[in-house]
């Protein structure tokens, strides 16, 4: 159960542009094999898909929440379908 593949929407609000936000979600999405993207919003707050087990997940977000300049203030989650066959994890233009 804990290796079922699940996609998750995350909106991220707080001190997360031009931090390094999107970049470290990057690498530590890229380390733990989750796929999905990253994108800033123009209110300032960030967006991800992120499709892996929720054990990978986590780890990408403990990695964001680590930053040296990040602060998450709220972070609204949802769980939505997983998406076949995409390969990465990329940032994206909002």
């Amino acid at each position: 159960m804990g290796d079922a593949i699940i996609r998750r929407t995350l909106r991220f609000t707080g001190w997360v542009q031009g931090v390094g936000f999107r970049w470290r979600a990057i690498h530590a999405a890229n380390a733990v094999g989750a796929t999905g993207w990253v994108c800033n919003n123009f209110d300032g707050s960030v967006s991800m898909e992120i499709q892996g087990t929720e054990e990978q997940i986590d780890q990408v977000i403990l990695a964001i929440e680590r930053g040296t300049y990040v602060r998450i203030e709220n972070m609204q989650v949802r769980t939505i379908p997983v998406v076949d066959g995409e390969r990465s994890f990329v940032a994206t233009e909002g």
